[in-house]
């Protein structure tokens, strides 16, 4: 027999085997043991999270008939009678599974429709599974509305579709909406370890968690990573062994390329990412990772944080966490996150890398303890600090040369002419100081008042 991926060969056949979506669960065996079904059911949820595989678990539990043959609906089926066998292998006459990314007109609709009218040949339920539905035209939707409405009692329908954005809200509102969460990694690794000890292989638990965190919450995704895994390291799935696979960098370099940018060593930042680009390390993947590294150091810094034991980044966490201010972590996390954005308009990727460890050196916070140092070719510069409470300390002949400069007068600025050149500043011509004169009282004595009128004297 052929090789069966991981992702088909462990696909889970009944809810106790399902894994993070356990208020899904819950909600579907508590319809299933009080018998209130719903016509029509809507599962939502990026790729890869169960959203077929609940199809056909409900399916099974709706058309099970027990060993004997003599059971009924049920939140248990047994996987042993001929419909949950034929369910299984995909050979089930009544359970109808299609992808309406390729069968979306509505012409195909109503063909569906016109067969949803007939009885189930050998079961309890005919069941139409419509994978993607968004990608139904608007009149293969509106064909559809009034059977979804008030279909057959023998029919269910289950609607399962990645974008519940484009559904329309008539569609919706004759659903019975359930929102498939993302996987955590934990849970994720904690399933691949589950597979590979029934697979009698060894792995890492590092390695699998990296693989988890790799799978961005697709159980599916995360199985075909483990199952390239496995090919790619020929026997045990070992850290390193992911590492290269995935072209990952691991986090004791990202610490060491942090802790130059801290000491202000450019040469060696570079460096560093020299060595990157020889190993053939995704220079996007390396901002992202960084991020997600001063992320936790943050959230170590604030609230702490408890690590795994088998965190490789633990360490290296807590390392830059004692090193950094809460300041310098968050301006150069934002110095990333603009990185990530400007990475498309960069000459390539190497270039916009570089440029954000030169941002981080360039915007260095001021007051930062760890390997704040001048360079060679630089002066230093000295500025009052009023908010730390450490005064400049100047020698005499700074004093005295701030003084003067405080006695000379400002000079003029040179004036630009319209093209840009700068042109002489005019001439400062001295203008005679005006002298005052005090007035003859005397003289002022002789001369007559105006009178009431306000008319000045008039000579006699």
């Amino acid at each position: 027999m052929s090789y069966q991926v991981l992702a088909r060969k462990w696909r889970p056949h009944d809810f106790e085997s399902m894994v993070g979506q356990e208020h899904v669960v819950a909600a579907l065996r508590h319809a299933l043991d009080e018998n209130r079904l719903h016509h029509a059911y809507l599962f939502t949820g990026t790729r890869g999270v169960g959203k077929t595989t609940l199809s056909r678990i409900l399916a099974k539990c709706l058309n099970c008939t027990g060993e004997d043959g003599k059971g009924g609906v049920t939140s248990h089926p047994c996987g042993k009678c001929e419909a949950c066998r034929a369910i299984d292998e995909g050979r089930f006459v009544d359970y109808i599974e299609i992808d309406a990314a390729s069968n979306r007109s509505v012409e195909e609709m109503t063909t569906l429709l016109e067969r949803a009218m007939y009885a189930p040949s050998n079961a309890r339920y005919k069941v139409y599974m419509i994978d993607e539905v968004h990608m139904l035209t608007t009149h293969a939707f509106n064909a559809m509305l009034k059977t979804l409405e008030e279909p057959p009692e023998y029919v269910k329908f289950i609607l399962a579709t990645t974008d519940p954005q484009k559904v329309p809200v008539t569609v919706l509102s004759r659903c019975l909406q359930f929102n498939l969460r993302n996987m955590t990694p934990a849970a994720v690794a904690s399933h691949m370890a589950s597979i590979m000890q029934a697979e009698g292989l060894e792995a890492e638990p590092a390695a699998l968690l990296m693989l988890a965190k790799g799978a961005r919450g697709s159980m599916r995704d995360g199985l075909s990573l483990l199952d390239q895994a496995i090919a790619f390291a020929g026997g045990k799935v070992t850290l390193e062994s992911v590492r290269s696979m995935l072209g990952v960098i691991g986090s004791d370099v990202l610490v060491e390329l942090t802790c130059k940018v801290l000491e202000g060593d450019a040469q060696g930042a570079l460096d560093i990412a020299d060595a990157m680009g020889m190993q053939s390390f995704s220079y996007a993947q390396a901002l992202r990772d960084w991020a997600a590294l001063l992320h936790r150091v943050a959230i170590a810094q604030r609230v702490g944080q408890r690590f795994d034991e088998n965190d490789p980044e633990a360490a290296g966490v807590e390392k830059l966490a004692g090193l950094m201010s809460p300041e310098e972590v968050q301006l150069d996390y934002q110095i990333l996150l603009q990185a990530r954005n400007d990475m498309a308009a960069a000459p390539d990727e190497y270039a916009g890398f570089t440029m954000a460890i030169l941002r981080m050196l360039a915007f260095k916070p001021a007051g930062s303890i760890v390997g704040s140092r001048v360079p060679v070719h630089e002066a230093p510069v000295e500025k009052d600090n009023p908010v730390g409470g450490m005064a400049a300390v100047h020698d005499n002949s700074s004093v005295a040369a701030a003084s003067t400069a405080q006695t000379e007068p400002a000079k003029s600025k040179p004036q630009r002419s319209p093209l840009g050149v700068a042109a002489e500043p005019p001439p400062v011509v001295a203008e005679p100081p005006v002298e005052l004169v005090e007035p003859d009282l005397d003289a002022l004595q002789d001369v007559a008042p105006w009178d009431d009128a306000g008319e000045p004297p008039r000579g006699e």
